[in-house]
């Protein structure tokens, strides 16, 4: 999301697909793999993430105007975005009523994908006009800053688009909802390197263009993109394993 996921096989079939291992096809935390090679739990690694971007958080509010009209509106777009489209998401997978209205799962995937689109583009006009409004930070206005800004979002922009094209558009834009299952487990690049590629990736952007700017609102308005993912990374990695285990239920029973 936006948007967003992971699998191996990006060939779909609408209800009737196998079901797959469910920690690489939806975002998860890519901070994991890294504490667990200091034999840290999860659950530990999850709150030193969380601590160290509340004390960048903390850091950042001395440089920033909290008040500020743009400041409020890119907080509230990068705050909505997961949020409609996790609602979203869940309303069509309980009611159907998306795929009914536009007689289709697939139609009906492509217009919330278009949504999240078009959400996305005004989050990111949001963000910058906030970055504008915002004084700079003159330690980070310089070219080494600026050159570290460009190859972020280079690699940003590189794990975003691959994992687009590993996933397809429903891959991408919630298909599991829609009834839409990935018939087997993305391990192709960019996932076979992190956990949700496409929101790490995003986030990559984000802080690209804060340093780029020499923007500390920018910094901030990361730390809080970076945030957002998380919690919806644990909010919906339970139900999309959910979704495939009601398909594997229901594969089971009808052999």
């Amino acid at each position: 999301m936006g948007g967003l996921c992971g699998r191996d096989s990006v060939s779909q079939k609408p209800e009737d697909s196998l079901p797959r291992d469910t920690s690489s096809m939806r975002r998860g935390d890519p901070n994991r793999e890294v504490f667990k090679c200091f034999g840290l739990p999860e659950a530990v690694s999850l709150q030193l993430v969380l601590k160290a971007d509340l004390c960048v958080m903390t850091w950042l509010l001395g440089y920033v105007d909290p008040s500020d009209p743009c400041f409020v509106a890119a907080i509230l777009t990068i705050t909505f975005n997961p949020l409609f489209w996790n609602v979203v998401a869940r309303w069509e997978h309980r009611t159907r009523k998306l795929s009914k209205a536009f007689r289709s799962p697939y139609l009906a995937c492509y217009s919330l994908g278009a949504a999240i689109l078009l959400l996305n583009v005004l989050r990111s006009h949001c963000f910058m006009q906030a970055m504008l409004s915002q004084p700079k930070m003159e330690s980070l206005d310089n070219p080494t800053a600026y050159g570290l800004g460009l190859a972020l979002l280079g690699i940003g922009s590189t794990l975003v688009l691959s994992s687009f094209f590993a996933l397809g558009f429903t891959g991408t834009f919630l298909g599991d909802y829609f009834g839409i299952l990935m018939e087997a487990r993305v391990t192709t690049f960019p996932f076979n390197i992190l956990d949700n590629p496409m929101y790490w990736g995003s986030t990559a952007n984000y802080l690209g263009w804060a340093i780029m700017h020499a923007s500390p609102a920018g910094l901030l308005l990361t730390v809080v993109v970076a945030l957002i993912y998380m919690v919806a990374i644990q909010y919906e990695e339970p139900f999309t394993a959910q979704i495939y285990q009601q398909k594997a239920s229901s594969s089971h029973k009808r052999s």
